[in-house]
């Protein structure tokens, strides 16, 4: 199982670096976006503060939805799909496979850029380390909700909107949690507890998740 896993991994890497404008898409509208608000708002350093958080998780989230259409729509039309869904390996696994790569190629940059594009919103440097973290641990949570979204709408021709209304809604509790620990970092007080929550939905999701991409993934190419 993990030669199978580390093949798919390696497979879909490789496909997503030939494909360059794909992975630089969400990273442009995230970085554009971010750096649009400090212009369009207030320059006091307090109030730009106050919206920073905020907005970086909510900017960060719709850009991770620009790259879902191709998660998984090419190897179903190219017959990818259905060729590992006749293959030994469980589709749990090539599921989870394929959202690790997602995962490395869109989230892990938005990610990095993250804390360099705080710096914009006056938020001190000594947040940004629980900035990061926080966005670390709730990523696998986004990376498993939008592939189930693109697993649930495959049969769909254009069904990126959809994703949206599914996906968006149910990463509330990230949104809660991530910037409560900004917050909380923010005016010195200890940001565990909102961490440990942050980490207790990403290793639920990567339990269940895979198998619930599969199910979806089965109902979608039938």
């Amino acid at each position: 199982m993990k030669r199978a896993f580390l093949a798919i991994l390696q497979r879909d890497l490789q496909i997503a670096f030939r494909r360059v404008s794909e992975i630089a898409n969400p990273l442009l509208f995230f970085i554009i976006v971010a750096s649009l608000f400090p212009l369009a708002v207030s320059p006091d350093s307090d109030h730009l503060r106050s919206i920073g958080s905020g907005v970086l998780w909510v900017v960060a989230l719709l850009s991770s939805l620009l790259a879902l259409e191709g998660l998984f729509r090419a190897d179903a039309e190219d017959g990818s799909l259905e060729q590992l869904m006749l293959s030994p390996v469980p589709l749990g696994v090539a599921a989870l496979a394929k959202v690790t790569a997602h995962w490395l190629v869109t989230i892990v940059p938005l990610v990095v850029l993250t804390p360099v594009l705080a710096l914009s919103f006056a938020l001190p440097v000594g947040v940004l380390p629980v900035m990061a973290f926080a966005l670390l641990l709730a990523t696998p949570t986004l990376s498993v909700l939008v592939a189930l979204g693109a697993a649930l709408t495959l049969g769909l021709r254009r069904g990126g909107a959809i994703v949206g209304l599914l996906v968006l809604p149910l990463t509330a509790p990230l949104l809660i949690f991530g910037t409560r620990a900004i917050d909380l970092a923010l005016y010195g007080e200890s940001a565990v507890a909102p961490l440990y929550l942050l980490a207790a939905l990403a290793a639920l999701a990567v339990s269940l998740g895979p198998v619930a991409i599969a199910a979806a993934l089965r109902v979608g190419v039938e």
